[in-house]
């Protein structure tokens, strides 16, 4: 399995992010081809250390980092890498890897 895991910074109007994010960029998320799974934070996003600089956590799944790539690549990823820019204006950080249960 490989992991994307999308870190949104904080918005200067999180209802307006929240409700872009639930309409609009998440439909366009699940439309991935080869996603397998879609999560995402629920409340607050907190850090060890005290406060986050960050406001939403995306957890994509998927068979392979050539399935992320290739799912980027797609129609799909091309719009929904675009929609970025139309709600994500604090930044997002995109870590990407393969992971194993430990």
């Amino acid at each position: 399995m490989a992991q994307l895991v999308a870190l949104y910074k904080n918005p200067s109007d999180p209802q307006a992010f929240d409700d872009y994010y639930a309409s609009t960029h998440a439909p366009l998320a699940k439309t991935l081809p080869g996603l397998r799974r879609y999560e995402i934070s629920a409340g607050p996003v907190v850090a060890a250390s005290g406060e986050s600089p960050y406001h939403l956590v995306a957890l994509l799944q998927f068979d392979s980092l050539e399935a992320i790539q290739a799912a980027f690549d797609s129609p799909e990823g091309q719009k929904t890498a675009g929609d970025l820019a139309n709600f994500a204006q604090a930044g997002v950080d995109l870590l990407m890897f393969d992971s194993k249960e430990a």
